[in-house]
């Protein structure tokens, strides 16, 4: 079947696909480059060495070379962004502590969080294909005066490839083609892309393709802990009969693969000079993702769910843009208005309970406009904008008895009536450049307002205290920083910044915790918007040629934070919940957390062609608790073992924190070959040093918590004619058996990849 598969893998990337031209022949990382330019800062292109925040750059030529399966992979592969797994189609990125709908998601400069965005783990990155991306911007800190809510830890802005014009009245064809197999879990992956361009019009395609078998993990296990992560057993089908039978090989995650398919259309249309327009059309479909870590659950000493996956994940987003120079009195506007349709589903099945396979099924639609204009006045440069996103939610569910077909009503996942979250804000970035060329000023602020209102149809479920619930919040956030840049090698940053996340429908729903199995959270109406007041500073040095660091350390306070808690529903403490009694528990604004941390890198170029360059981080984040009462907590004890206890404290780990980690890599490049060594590593996360009631996920770590881990990768380019290239890799070399802080899903064991690459 490889054989097979090889042979048709090199018939359909041959040189006569015309594609973008992408190098990737130099993986070797350069020094800190200033003048490159970012548009995530203010919305229009600016060069790096004037921007303030910390803003780190994924090119093109970094995503062909890293060869990841999936955008949180290539995340991952930059050691600088942690991200968390639930399952194998699934991808959770953690900025600076901070995860899931407390991070900003952007794509082509359109918000993708939306109403239903929840606070505990996401996979929404990975309905965006790295394969059709031109660039990644991570900015790290609240971004919230040029994003709005949601920008609480920081924003990942995807930017995908554009048309090219000819510029003359010939057609231009351009593009890149790939195929890619992998052996760690059977991946094959088809891309295609390509762009036809003439003097005003061009045209952009691109369709991706991904099969992804279950996940074989590593061998060699940490001390200790012999079986960790292992699948001892799983329920089959069978002429609809629920059996748990021993899996005929523990390492290998069963029903762990999935399928997804990606196809992107952007036209361009210069109008003049001046003018130009794009639309923007973007589709992502998955099959049925399994849930693997709710697969491993166990119920009465035995394995509690039959099914549980996630129903196809659809993603369809529609953009015009019109960009215009020196118009409404601007040196530069844009106008962006877009609509996105999301469509997710949960599916359920307890074990043998064949009246009971549950769906509950989200649609969402949002509406947006950004319109947003620059002027340069001198040494003064002036972003202005208004933006606004209307969210329509509905949630439906029911119940199916499969053996004779008949549905029942279920409680829905979110309120079953009406459900609205719209945002208007007016903001302002500000650059301004001192004399003496040495010192920029960056400085914006942003007035949001934030509506939402949610309606319950049938309170038969619950009977909750009140069925509609109205929340509207303004928020104001800034930002101020220095740019100052003491000689050309020699660069210092310091900025102060806050950002705000609004409650959305995800706050206000009920559902079972995962941290455990008797416990619900119920709707809590009064619940407030979250703020993060950030400091931070960083020097980037470069001594000599060859040489340069970056130390970035920085400083959150987290106000009104929202955690779940012990609450009370029609005065009771714990409620009847899908046949369980379960805990109550609720949103809440504790008084206060805090966030702190550091980043530091370096890059050096040994000889000519052949860098060494590491990066480590660091981040720890607590909140303060209610010491006049009991917190469940994890205590370890004389003996060294972990129990959870309940009892008064004054404070409690934040939840999402990730351990150290970080990445070393050698590069060597020479002419048409290239090659990379790299480490990537994750420290110790003690159950001590974990949430007990958030999203840490104890139940899926070994007995002291999540072990630390290093694996050992390669990976090699080697251009065999101007238009095809070879790579191949090999990750996680030694075969290590590790997961990652908080997941419930084992990364992959050693895995062997080839992909060719044709470009044109």
């Amino acid at each position: 079947m490889k054989q097979i598969y090889l042979v048709v893998l090199s018939y359909l990337v041959t040189p006569t696909t015309h594609a973008q031209n992408v190098p990737i022949l130099d993986t070797t990382q350069k020094n800190i480059t200033l003048e490159e330019v970012v548009i995530s800062a203010n919305n229009f292109k600016e060069k790096k060495k004037n921007v303030a925040q910390l803003i780190d750059v994924i090119t093109a030529k970094t995503i062909a070379q890293t060869n990841a399966q999936t955008t949180g992979d290539l995340l991952v592969n930059t050691g600088k962004v942690f991200v968390q797994k639930s399952q194998q189609g699934g991808s959770s990125p953690v900025i600076r502590g901070f995860e899931a709908s407390r991070i900003l998601l952007v794509i082509d400069g359109v918000r993708m969080n939306n109403a239903i965005y929840r606070s505990g783990h996401l996979q929404n990155i990975i309905t965006a294909d790295q394969n059709m991306l031109s660039r990644v911007e991570v900015l790290y800190g609240p971004s919230s005066t040029i994003y709005g809510s949601d920008a609480l830890g920081g924003a990942i802005h995807l930017i995908t490839k554009s048309p090219v014009l000819s510029g003359t009245k010939k057609m231009l064809v351009t593009g890149s083609a790939f195929s890619r197999y992998s052996s760690v879990n059977n991946e094959k992956t088809f891309h295609v892309d390509a762009s036809i361009g003439g003097k005003k019009f061009a045209w952009l395609q691109s369709y991706n393709f991904s099969d992804f078998g279950d996940m074989k993990m590593g061998s060699h296990y940490p001390e200790k802990y012999s079986n960790f992560g292992s699948r001892d057993s799983l329920v089959v089908i069978s002429n609809n009969v629920d059996d748990i039978v021993a899996n005929s090989d523990k390492r290998i995650q069963k029903f762990s693969g999935y399928k997804q398919c990606d196809i992107m259309q952007k036209l361009l249309f210069k109008q003049n000079e001046r003018i130009t327009h794009s639309l923007n059309f973007q589709f992502s479909n998955t099959n049925n993702v399994p849930r693997y870590d709710r697969l491993q659950d166990i119920k009465n000493n035995r394995l509690r769910f039959a099914e549980w996956f996630y129903g196809p994940q659809k993603r369809l987003l529609a953009a015009y843009e019109l960009n215009a120079e020196k118009a409404l009195g601007f040196d530069a506007v844009k106008i962006n208005i877009n609509y996105q349709d999301i469509e997710e589903s949960r599916q359920t099945r307890e074990f043998r309970r064949y009246d009971r396979f549950d769906s509950r099924i989200e649609q969402v639609k949002v509406f947006g406009t950004i319109i947003s204009g620059r002027k340069i006045m001198g040494s003064n440069e002036l972003s202005v904008g208004v933006d606004m996103q209307l969210n329509d939610v509905q949630s439906t569910a029911f119940r199916k008895n499969i053996i004779t077909g008949a549905q029942t009503k279920l409680d829905t996942r979110y309120p079953d009536g009406k459900n609205t979250m719209n945002y208007v804000a007016l903001f302002a970035q500000h650059i301004y450049k001192f004399s003496n060329q040495k010192l920029v000023l960056n400085d914006g602020i942003r007035l949001q307002s934030a509506h939402l209102k949610s309606a319950i149809k049938d309170n038969s479920f619950f009977k909750l205290p009140d069925t509609t619930v109205t929340q509207n919040n303004i928020a104001v956030t800034a930002n101020i920083g220095l740019v100052y840049t003491a000689t050309k090698n020699t660069v210092l940053r310091a900025t102060l910044s806050s950002g705000f996340r609004a409650p959305n429908l995800d706050d206000l729903k009920i559902f079972e915790s995962a941290t455990a199995a008797k416990q619900v959270v119920v709707p809590n109406a009064d619940i407030k918007p979250e703020y993060t007041y950030n400091a931070d500073v960083s020097i980037q040095q470069k001594i000599g040629a060859k040489f340069s660091f970056e130390l970035t350390s920085f400083y959150t306070l987290f106000t009104n934070a929202i955690v779940k808690a012990p609450y009370q529903l029609n005065g009771q403490d714990s409620i009847n919940y899908n046949g369980t009694i379960s805990q109550v528990l609720a949103s809440q604004n504790v008084n206060k957390a805090s966030v702190y941390g550091f980043t530091a890198g370096f890059n050096a170029e040994i000889v000519s062609g052949l860098t060494l360059a590491s990066t480590i981080s660091f981040t720890h984040g607590s909140f303060d608790a209610d010491a006049s009462k009991t917190s469940s907590v994890y205590e370890k004890q004389s003996d060294g073992s972990y129990l959870l206890v309940n009892k008064k404290v004054s404070s409690i780990p934040l939840d999402h924190i990730p351990p150290v980690y970080g990445k070393t890599s050698l590069s060597y490049g020479y002419k048409i070959f290239n090659t990379e060594f790299s480490i990537l590593y994750n420290g110790w996360k003690r159950l001590d040093q974990m949430n007990a009631s958030g999203e840490d996920n104890a139940q899926y770590a070994t007995a002291d918590g999540f072990p630390s881990w290093i694996t050992a990768n390669w990976r090699g380019n080697l251009s065999i004619t101007k238009a095809l290239q070879l790579q191949l890799g090999v990750e996680n070399i030694f075969d290590k058996n590790y997961r990652y802080f908080a997941s419930g899903f084992s990364a992959g064991g050693r895995n062997y990849f080839v992909t060719i690459r044709a470009t044109l």
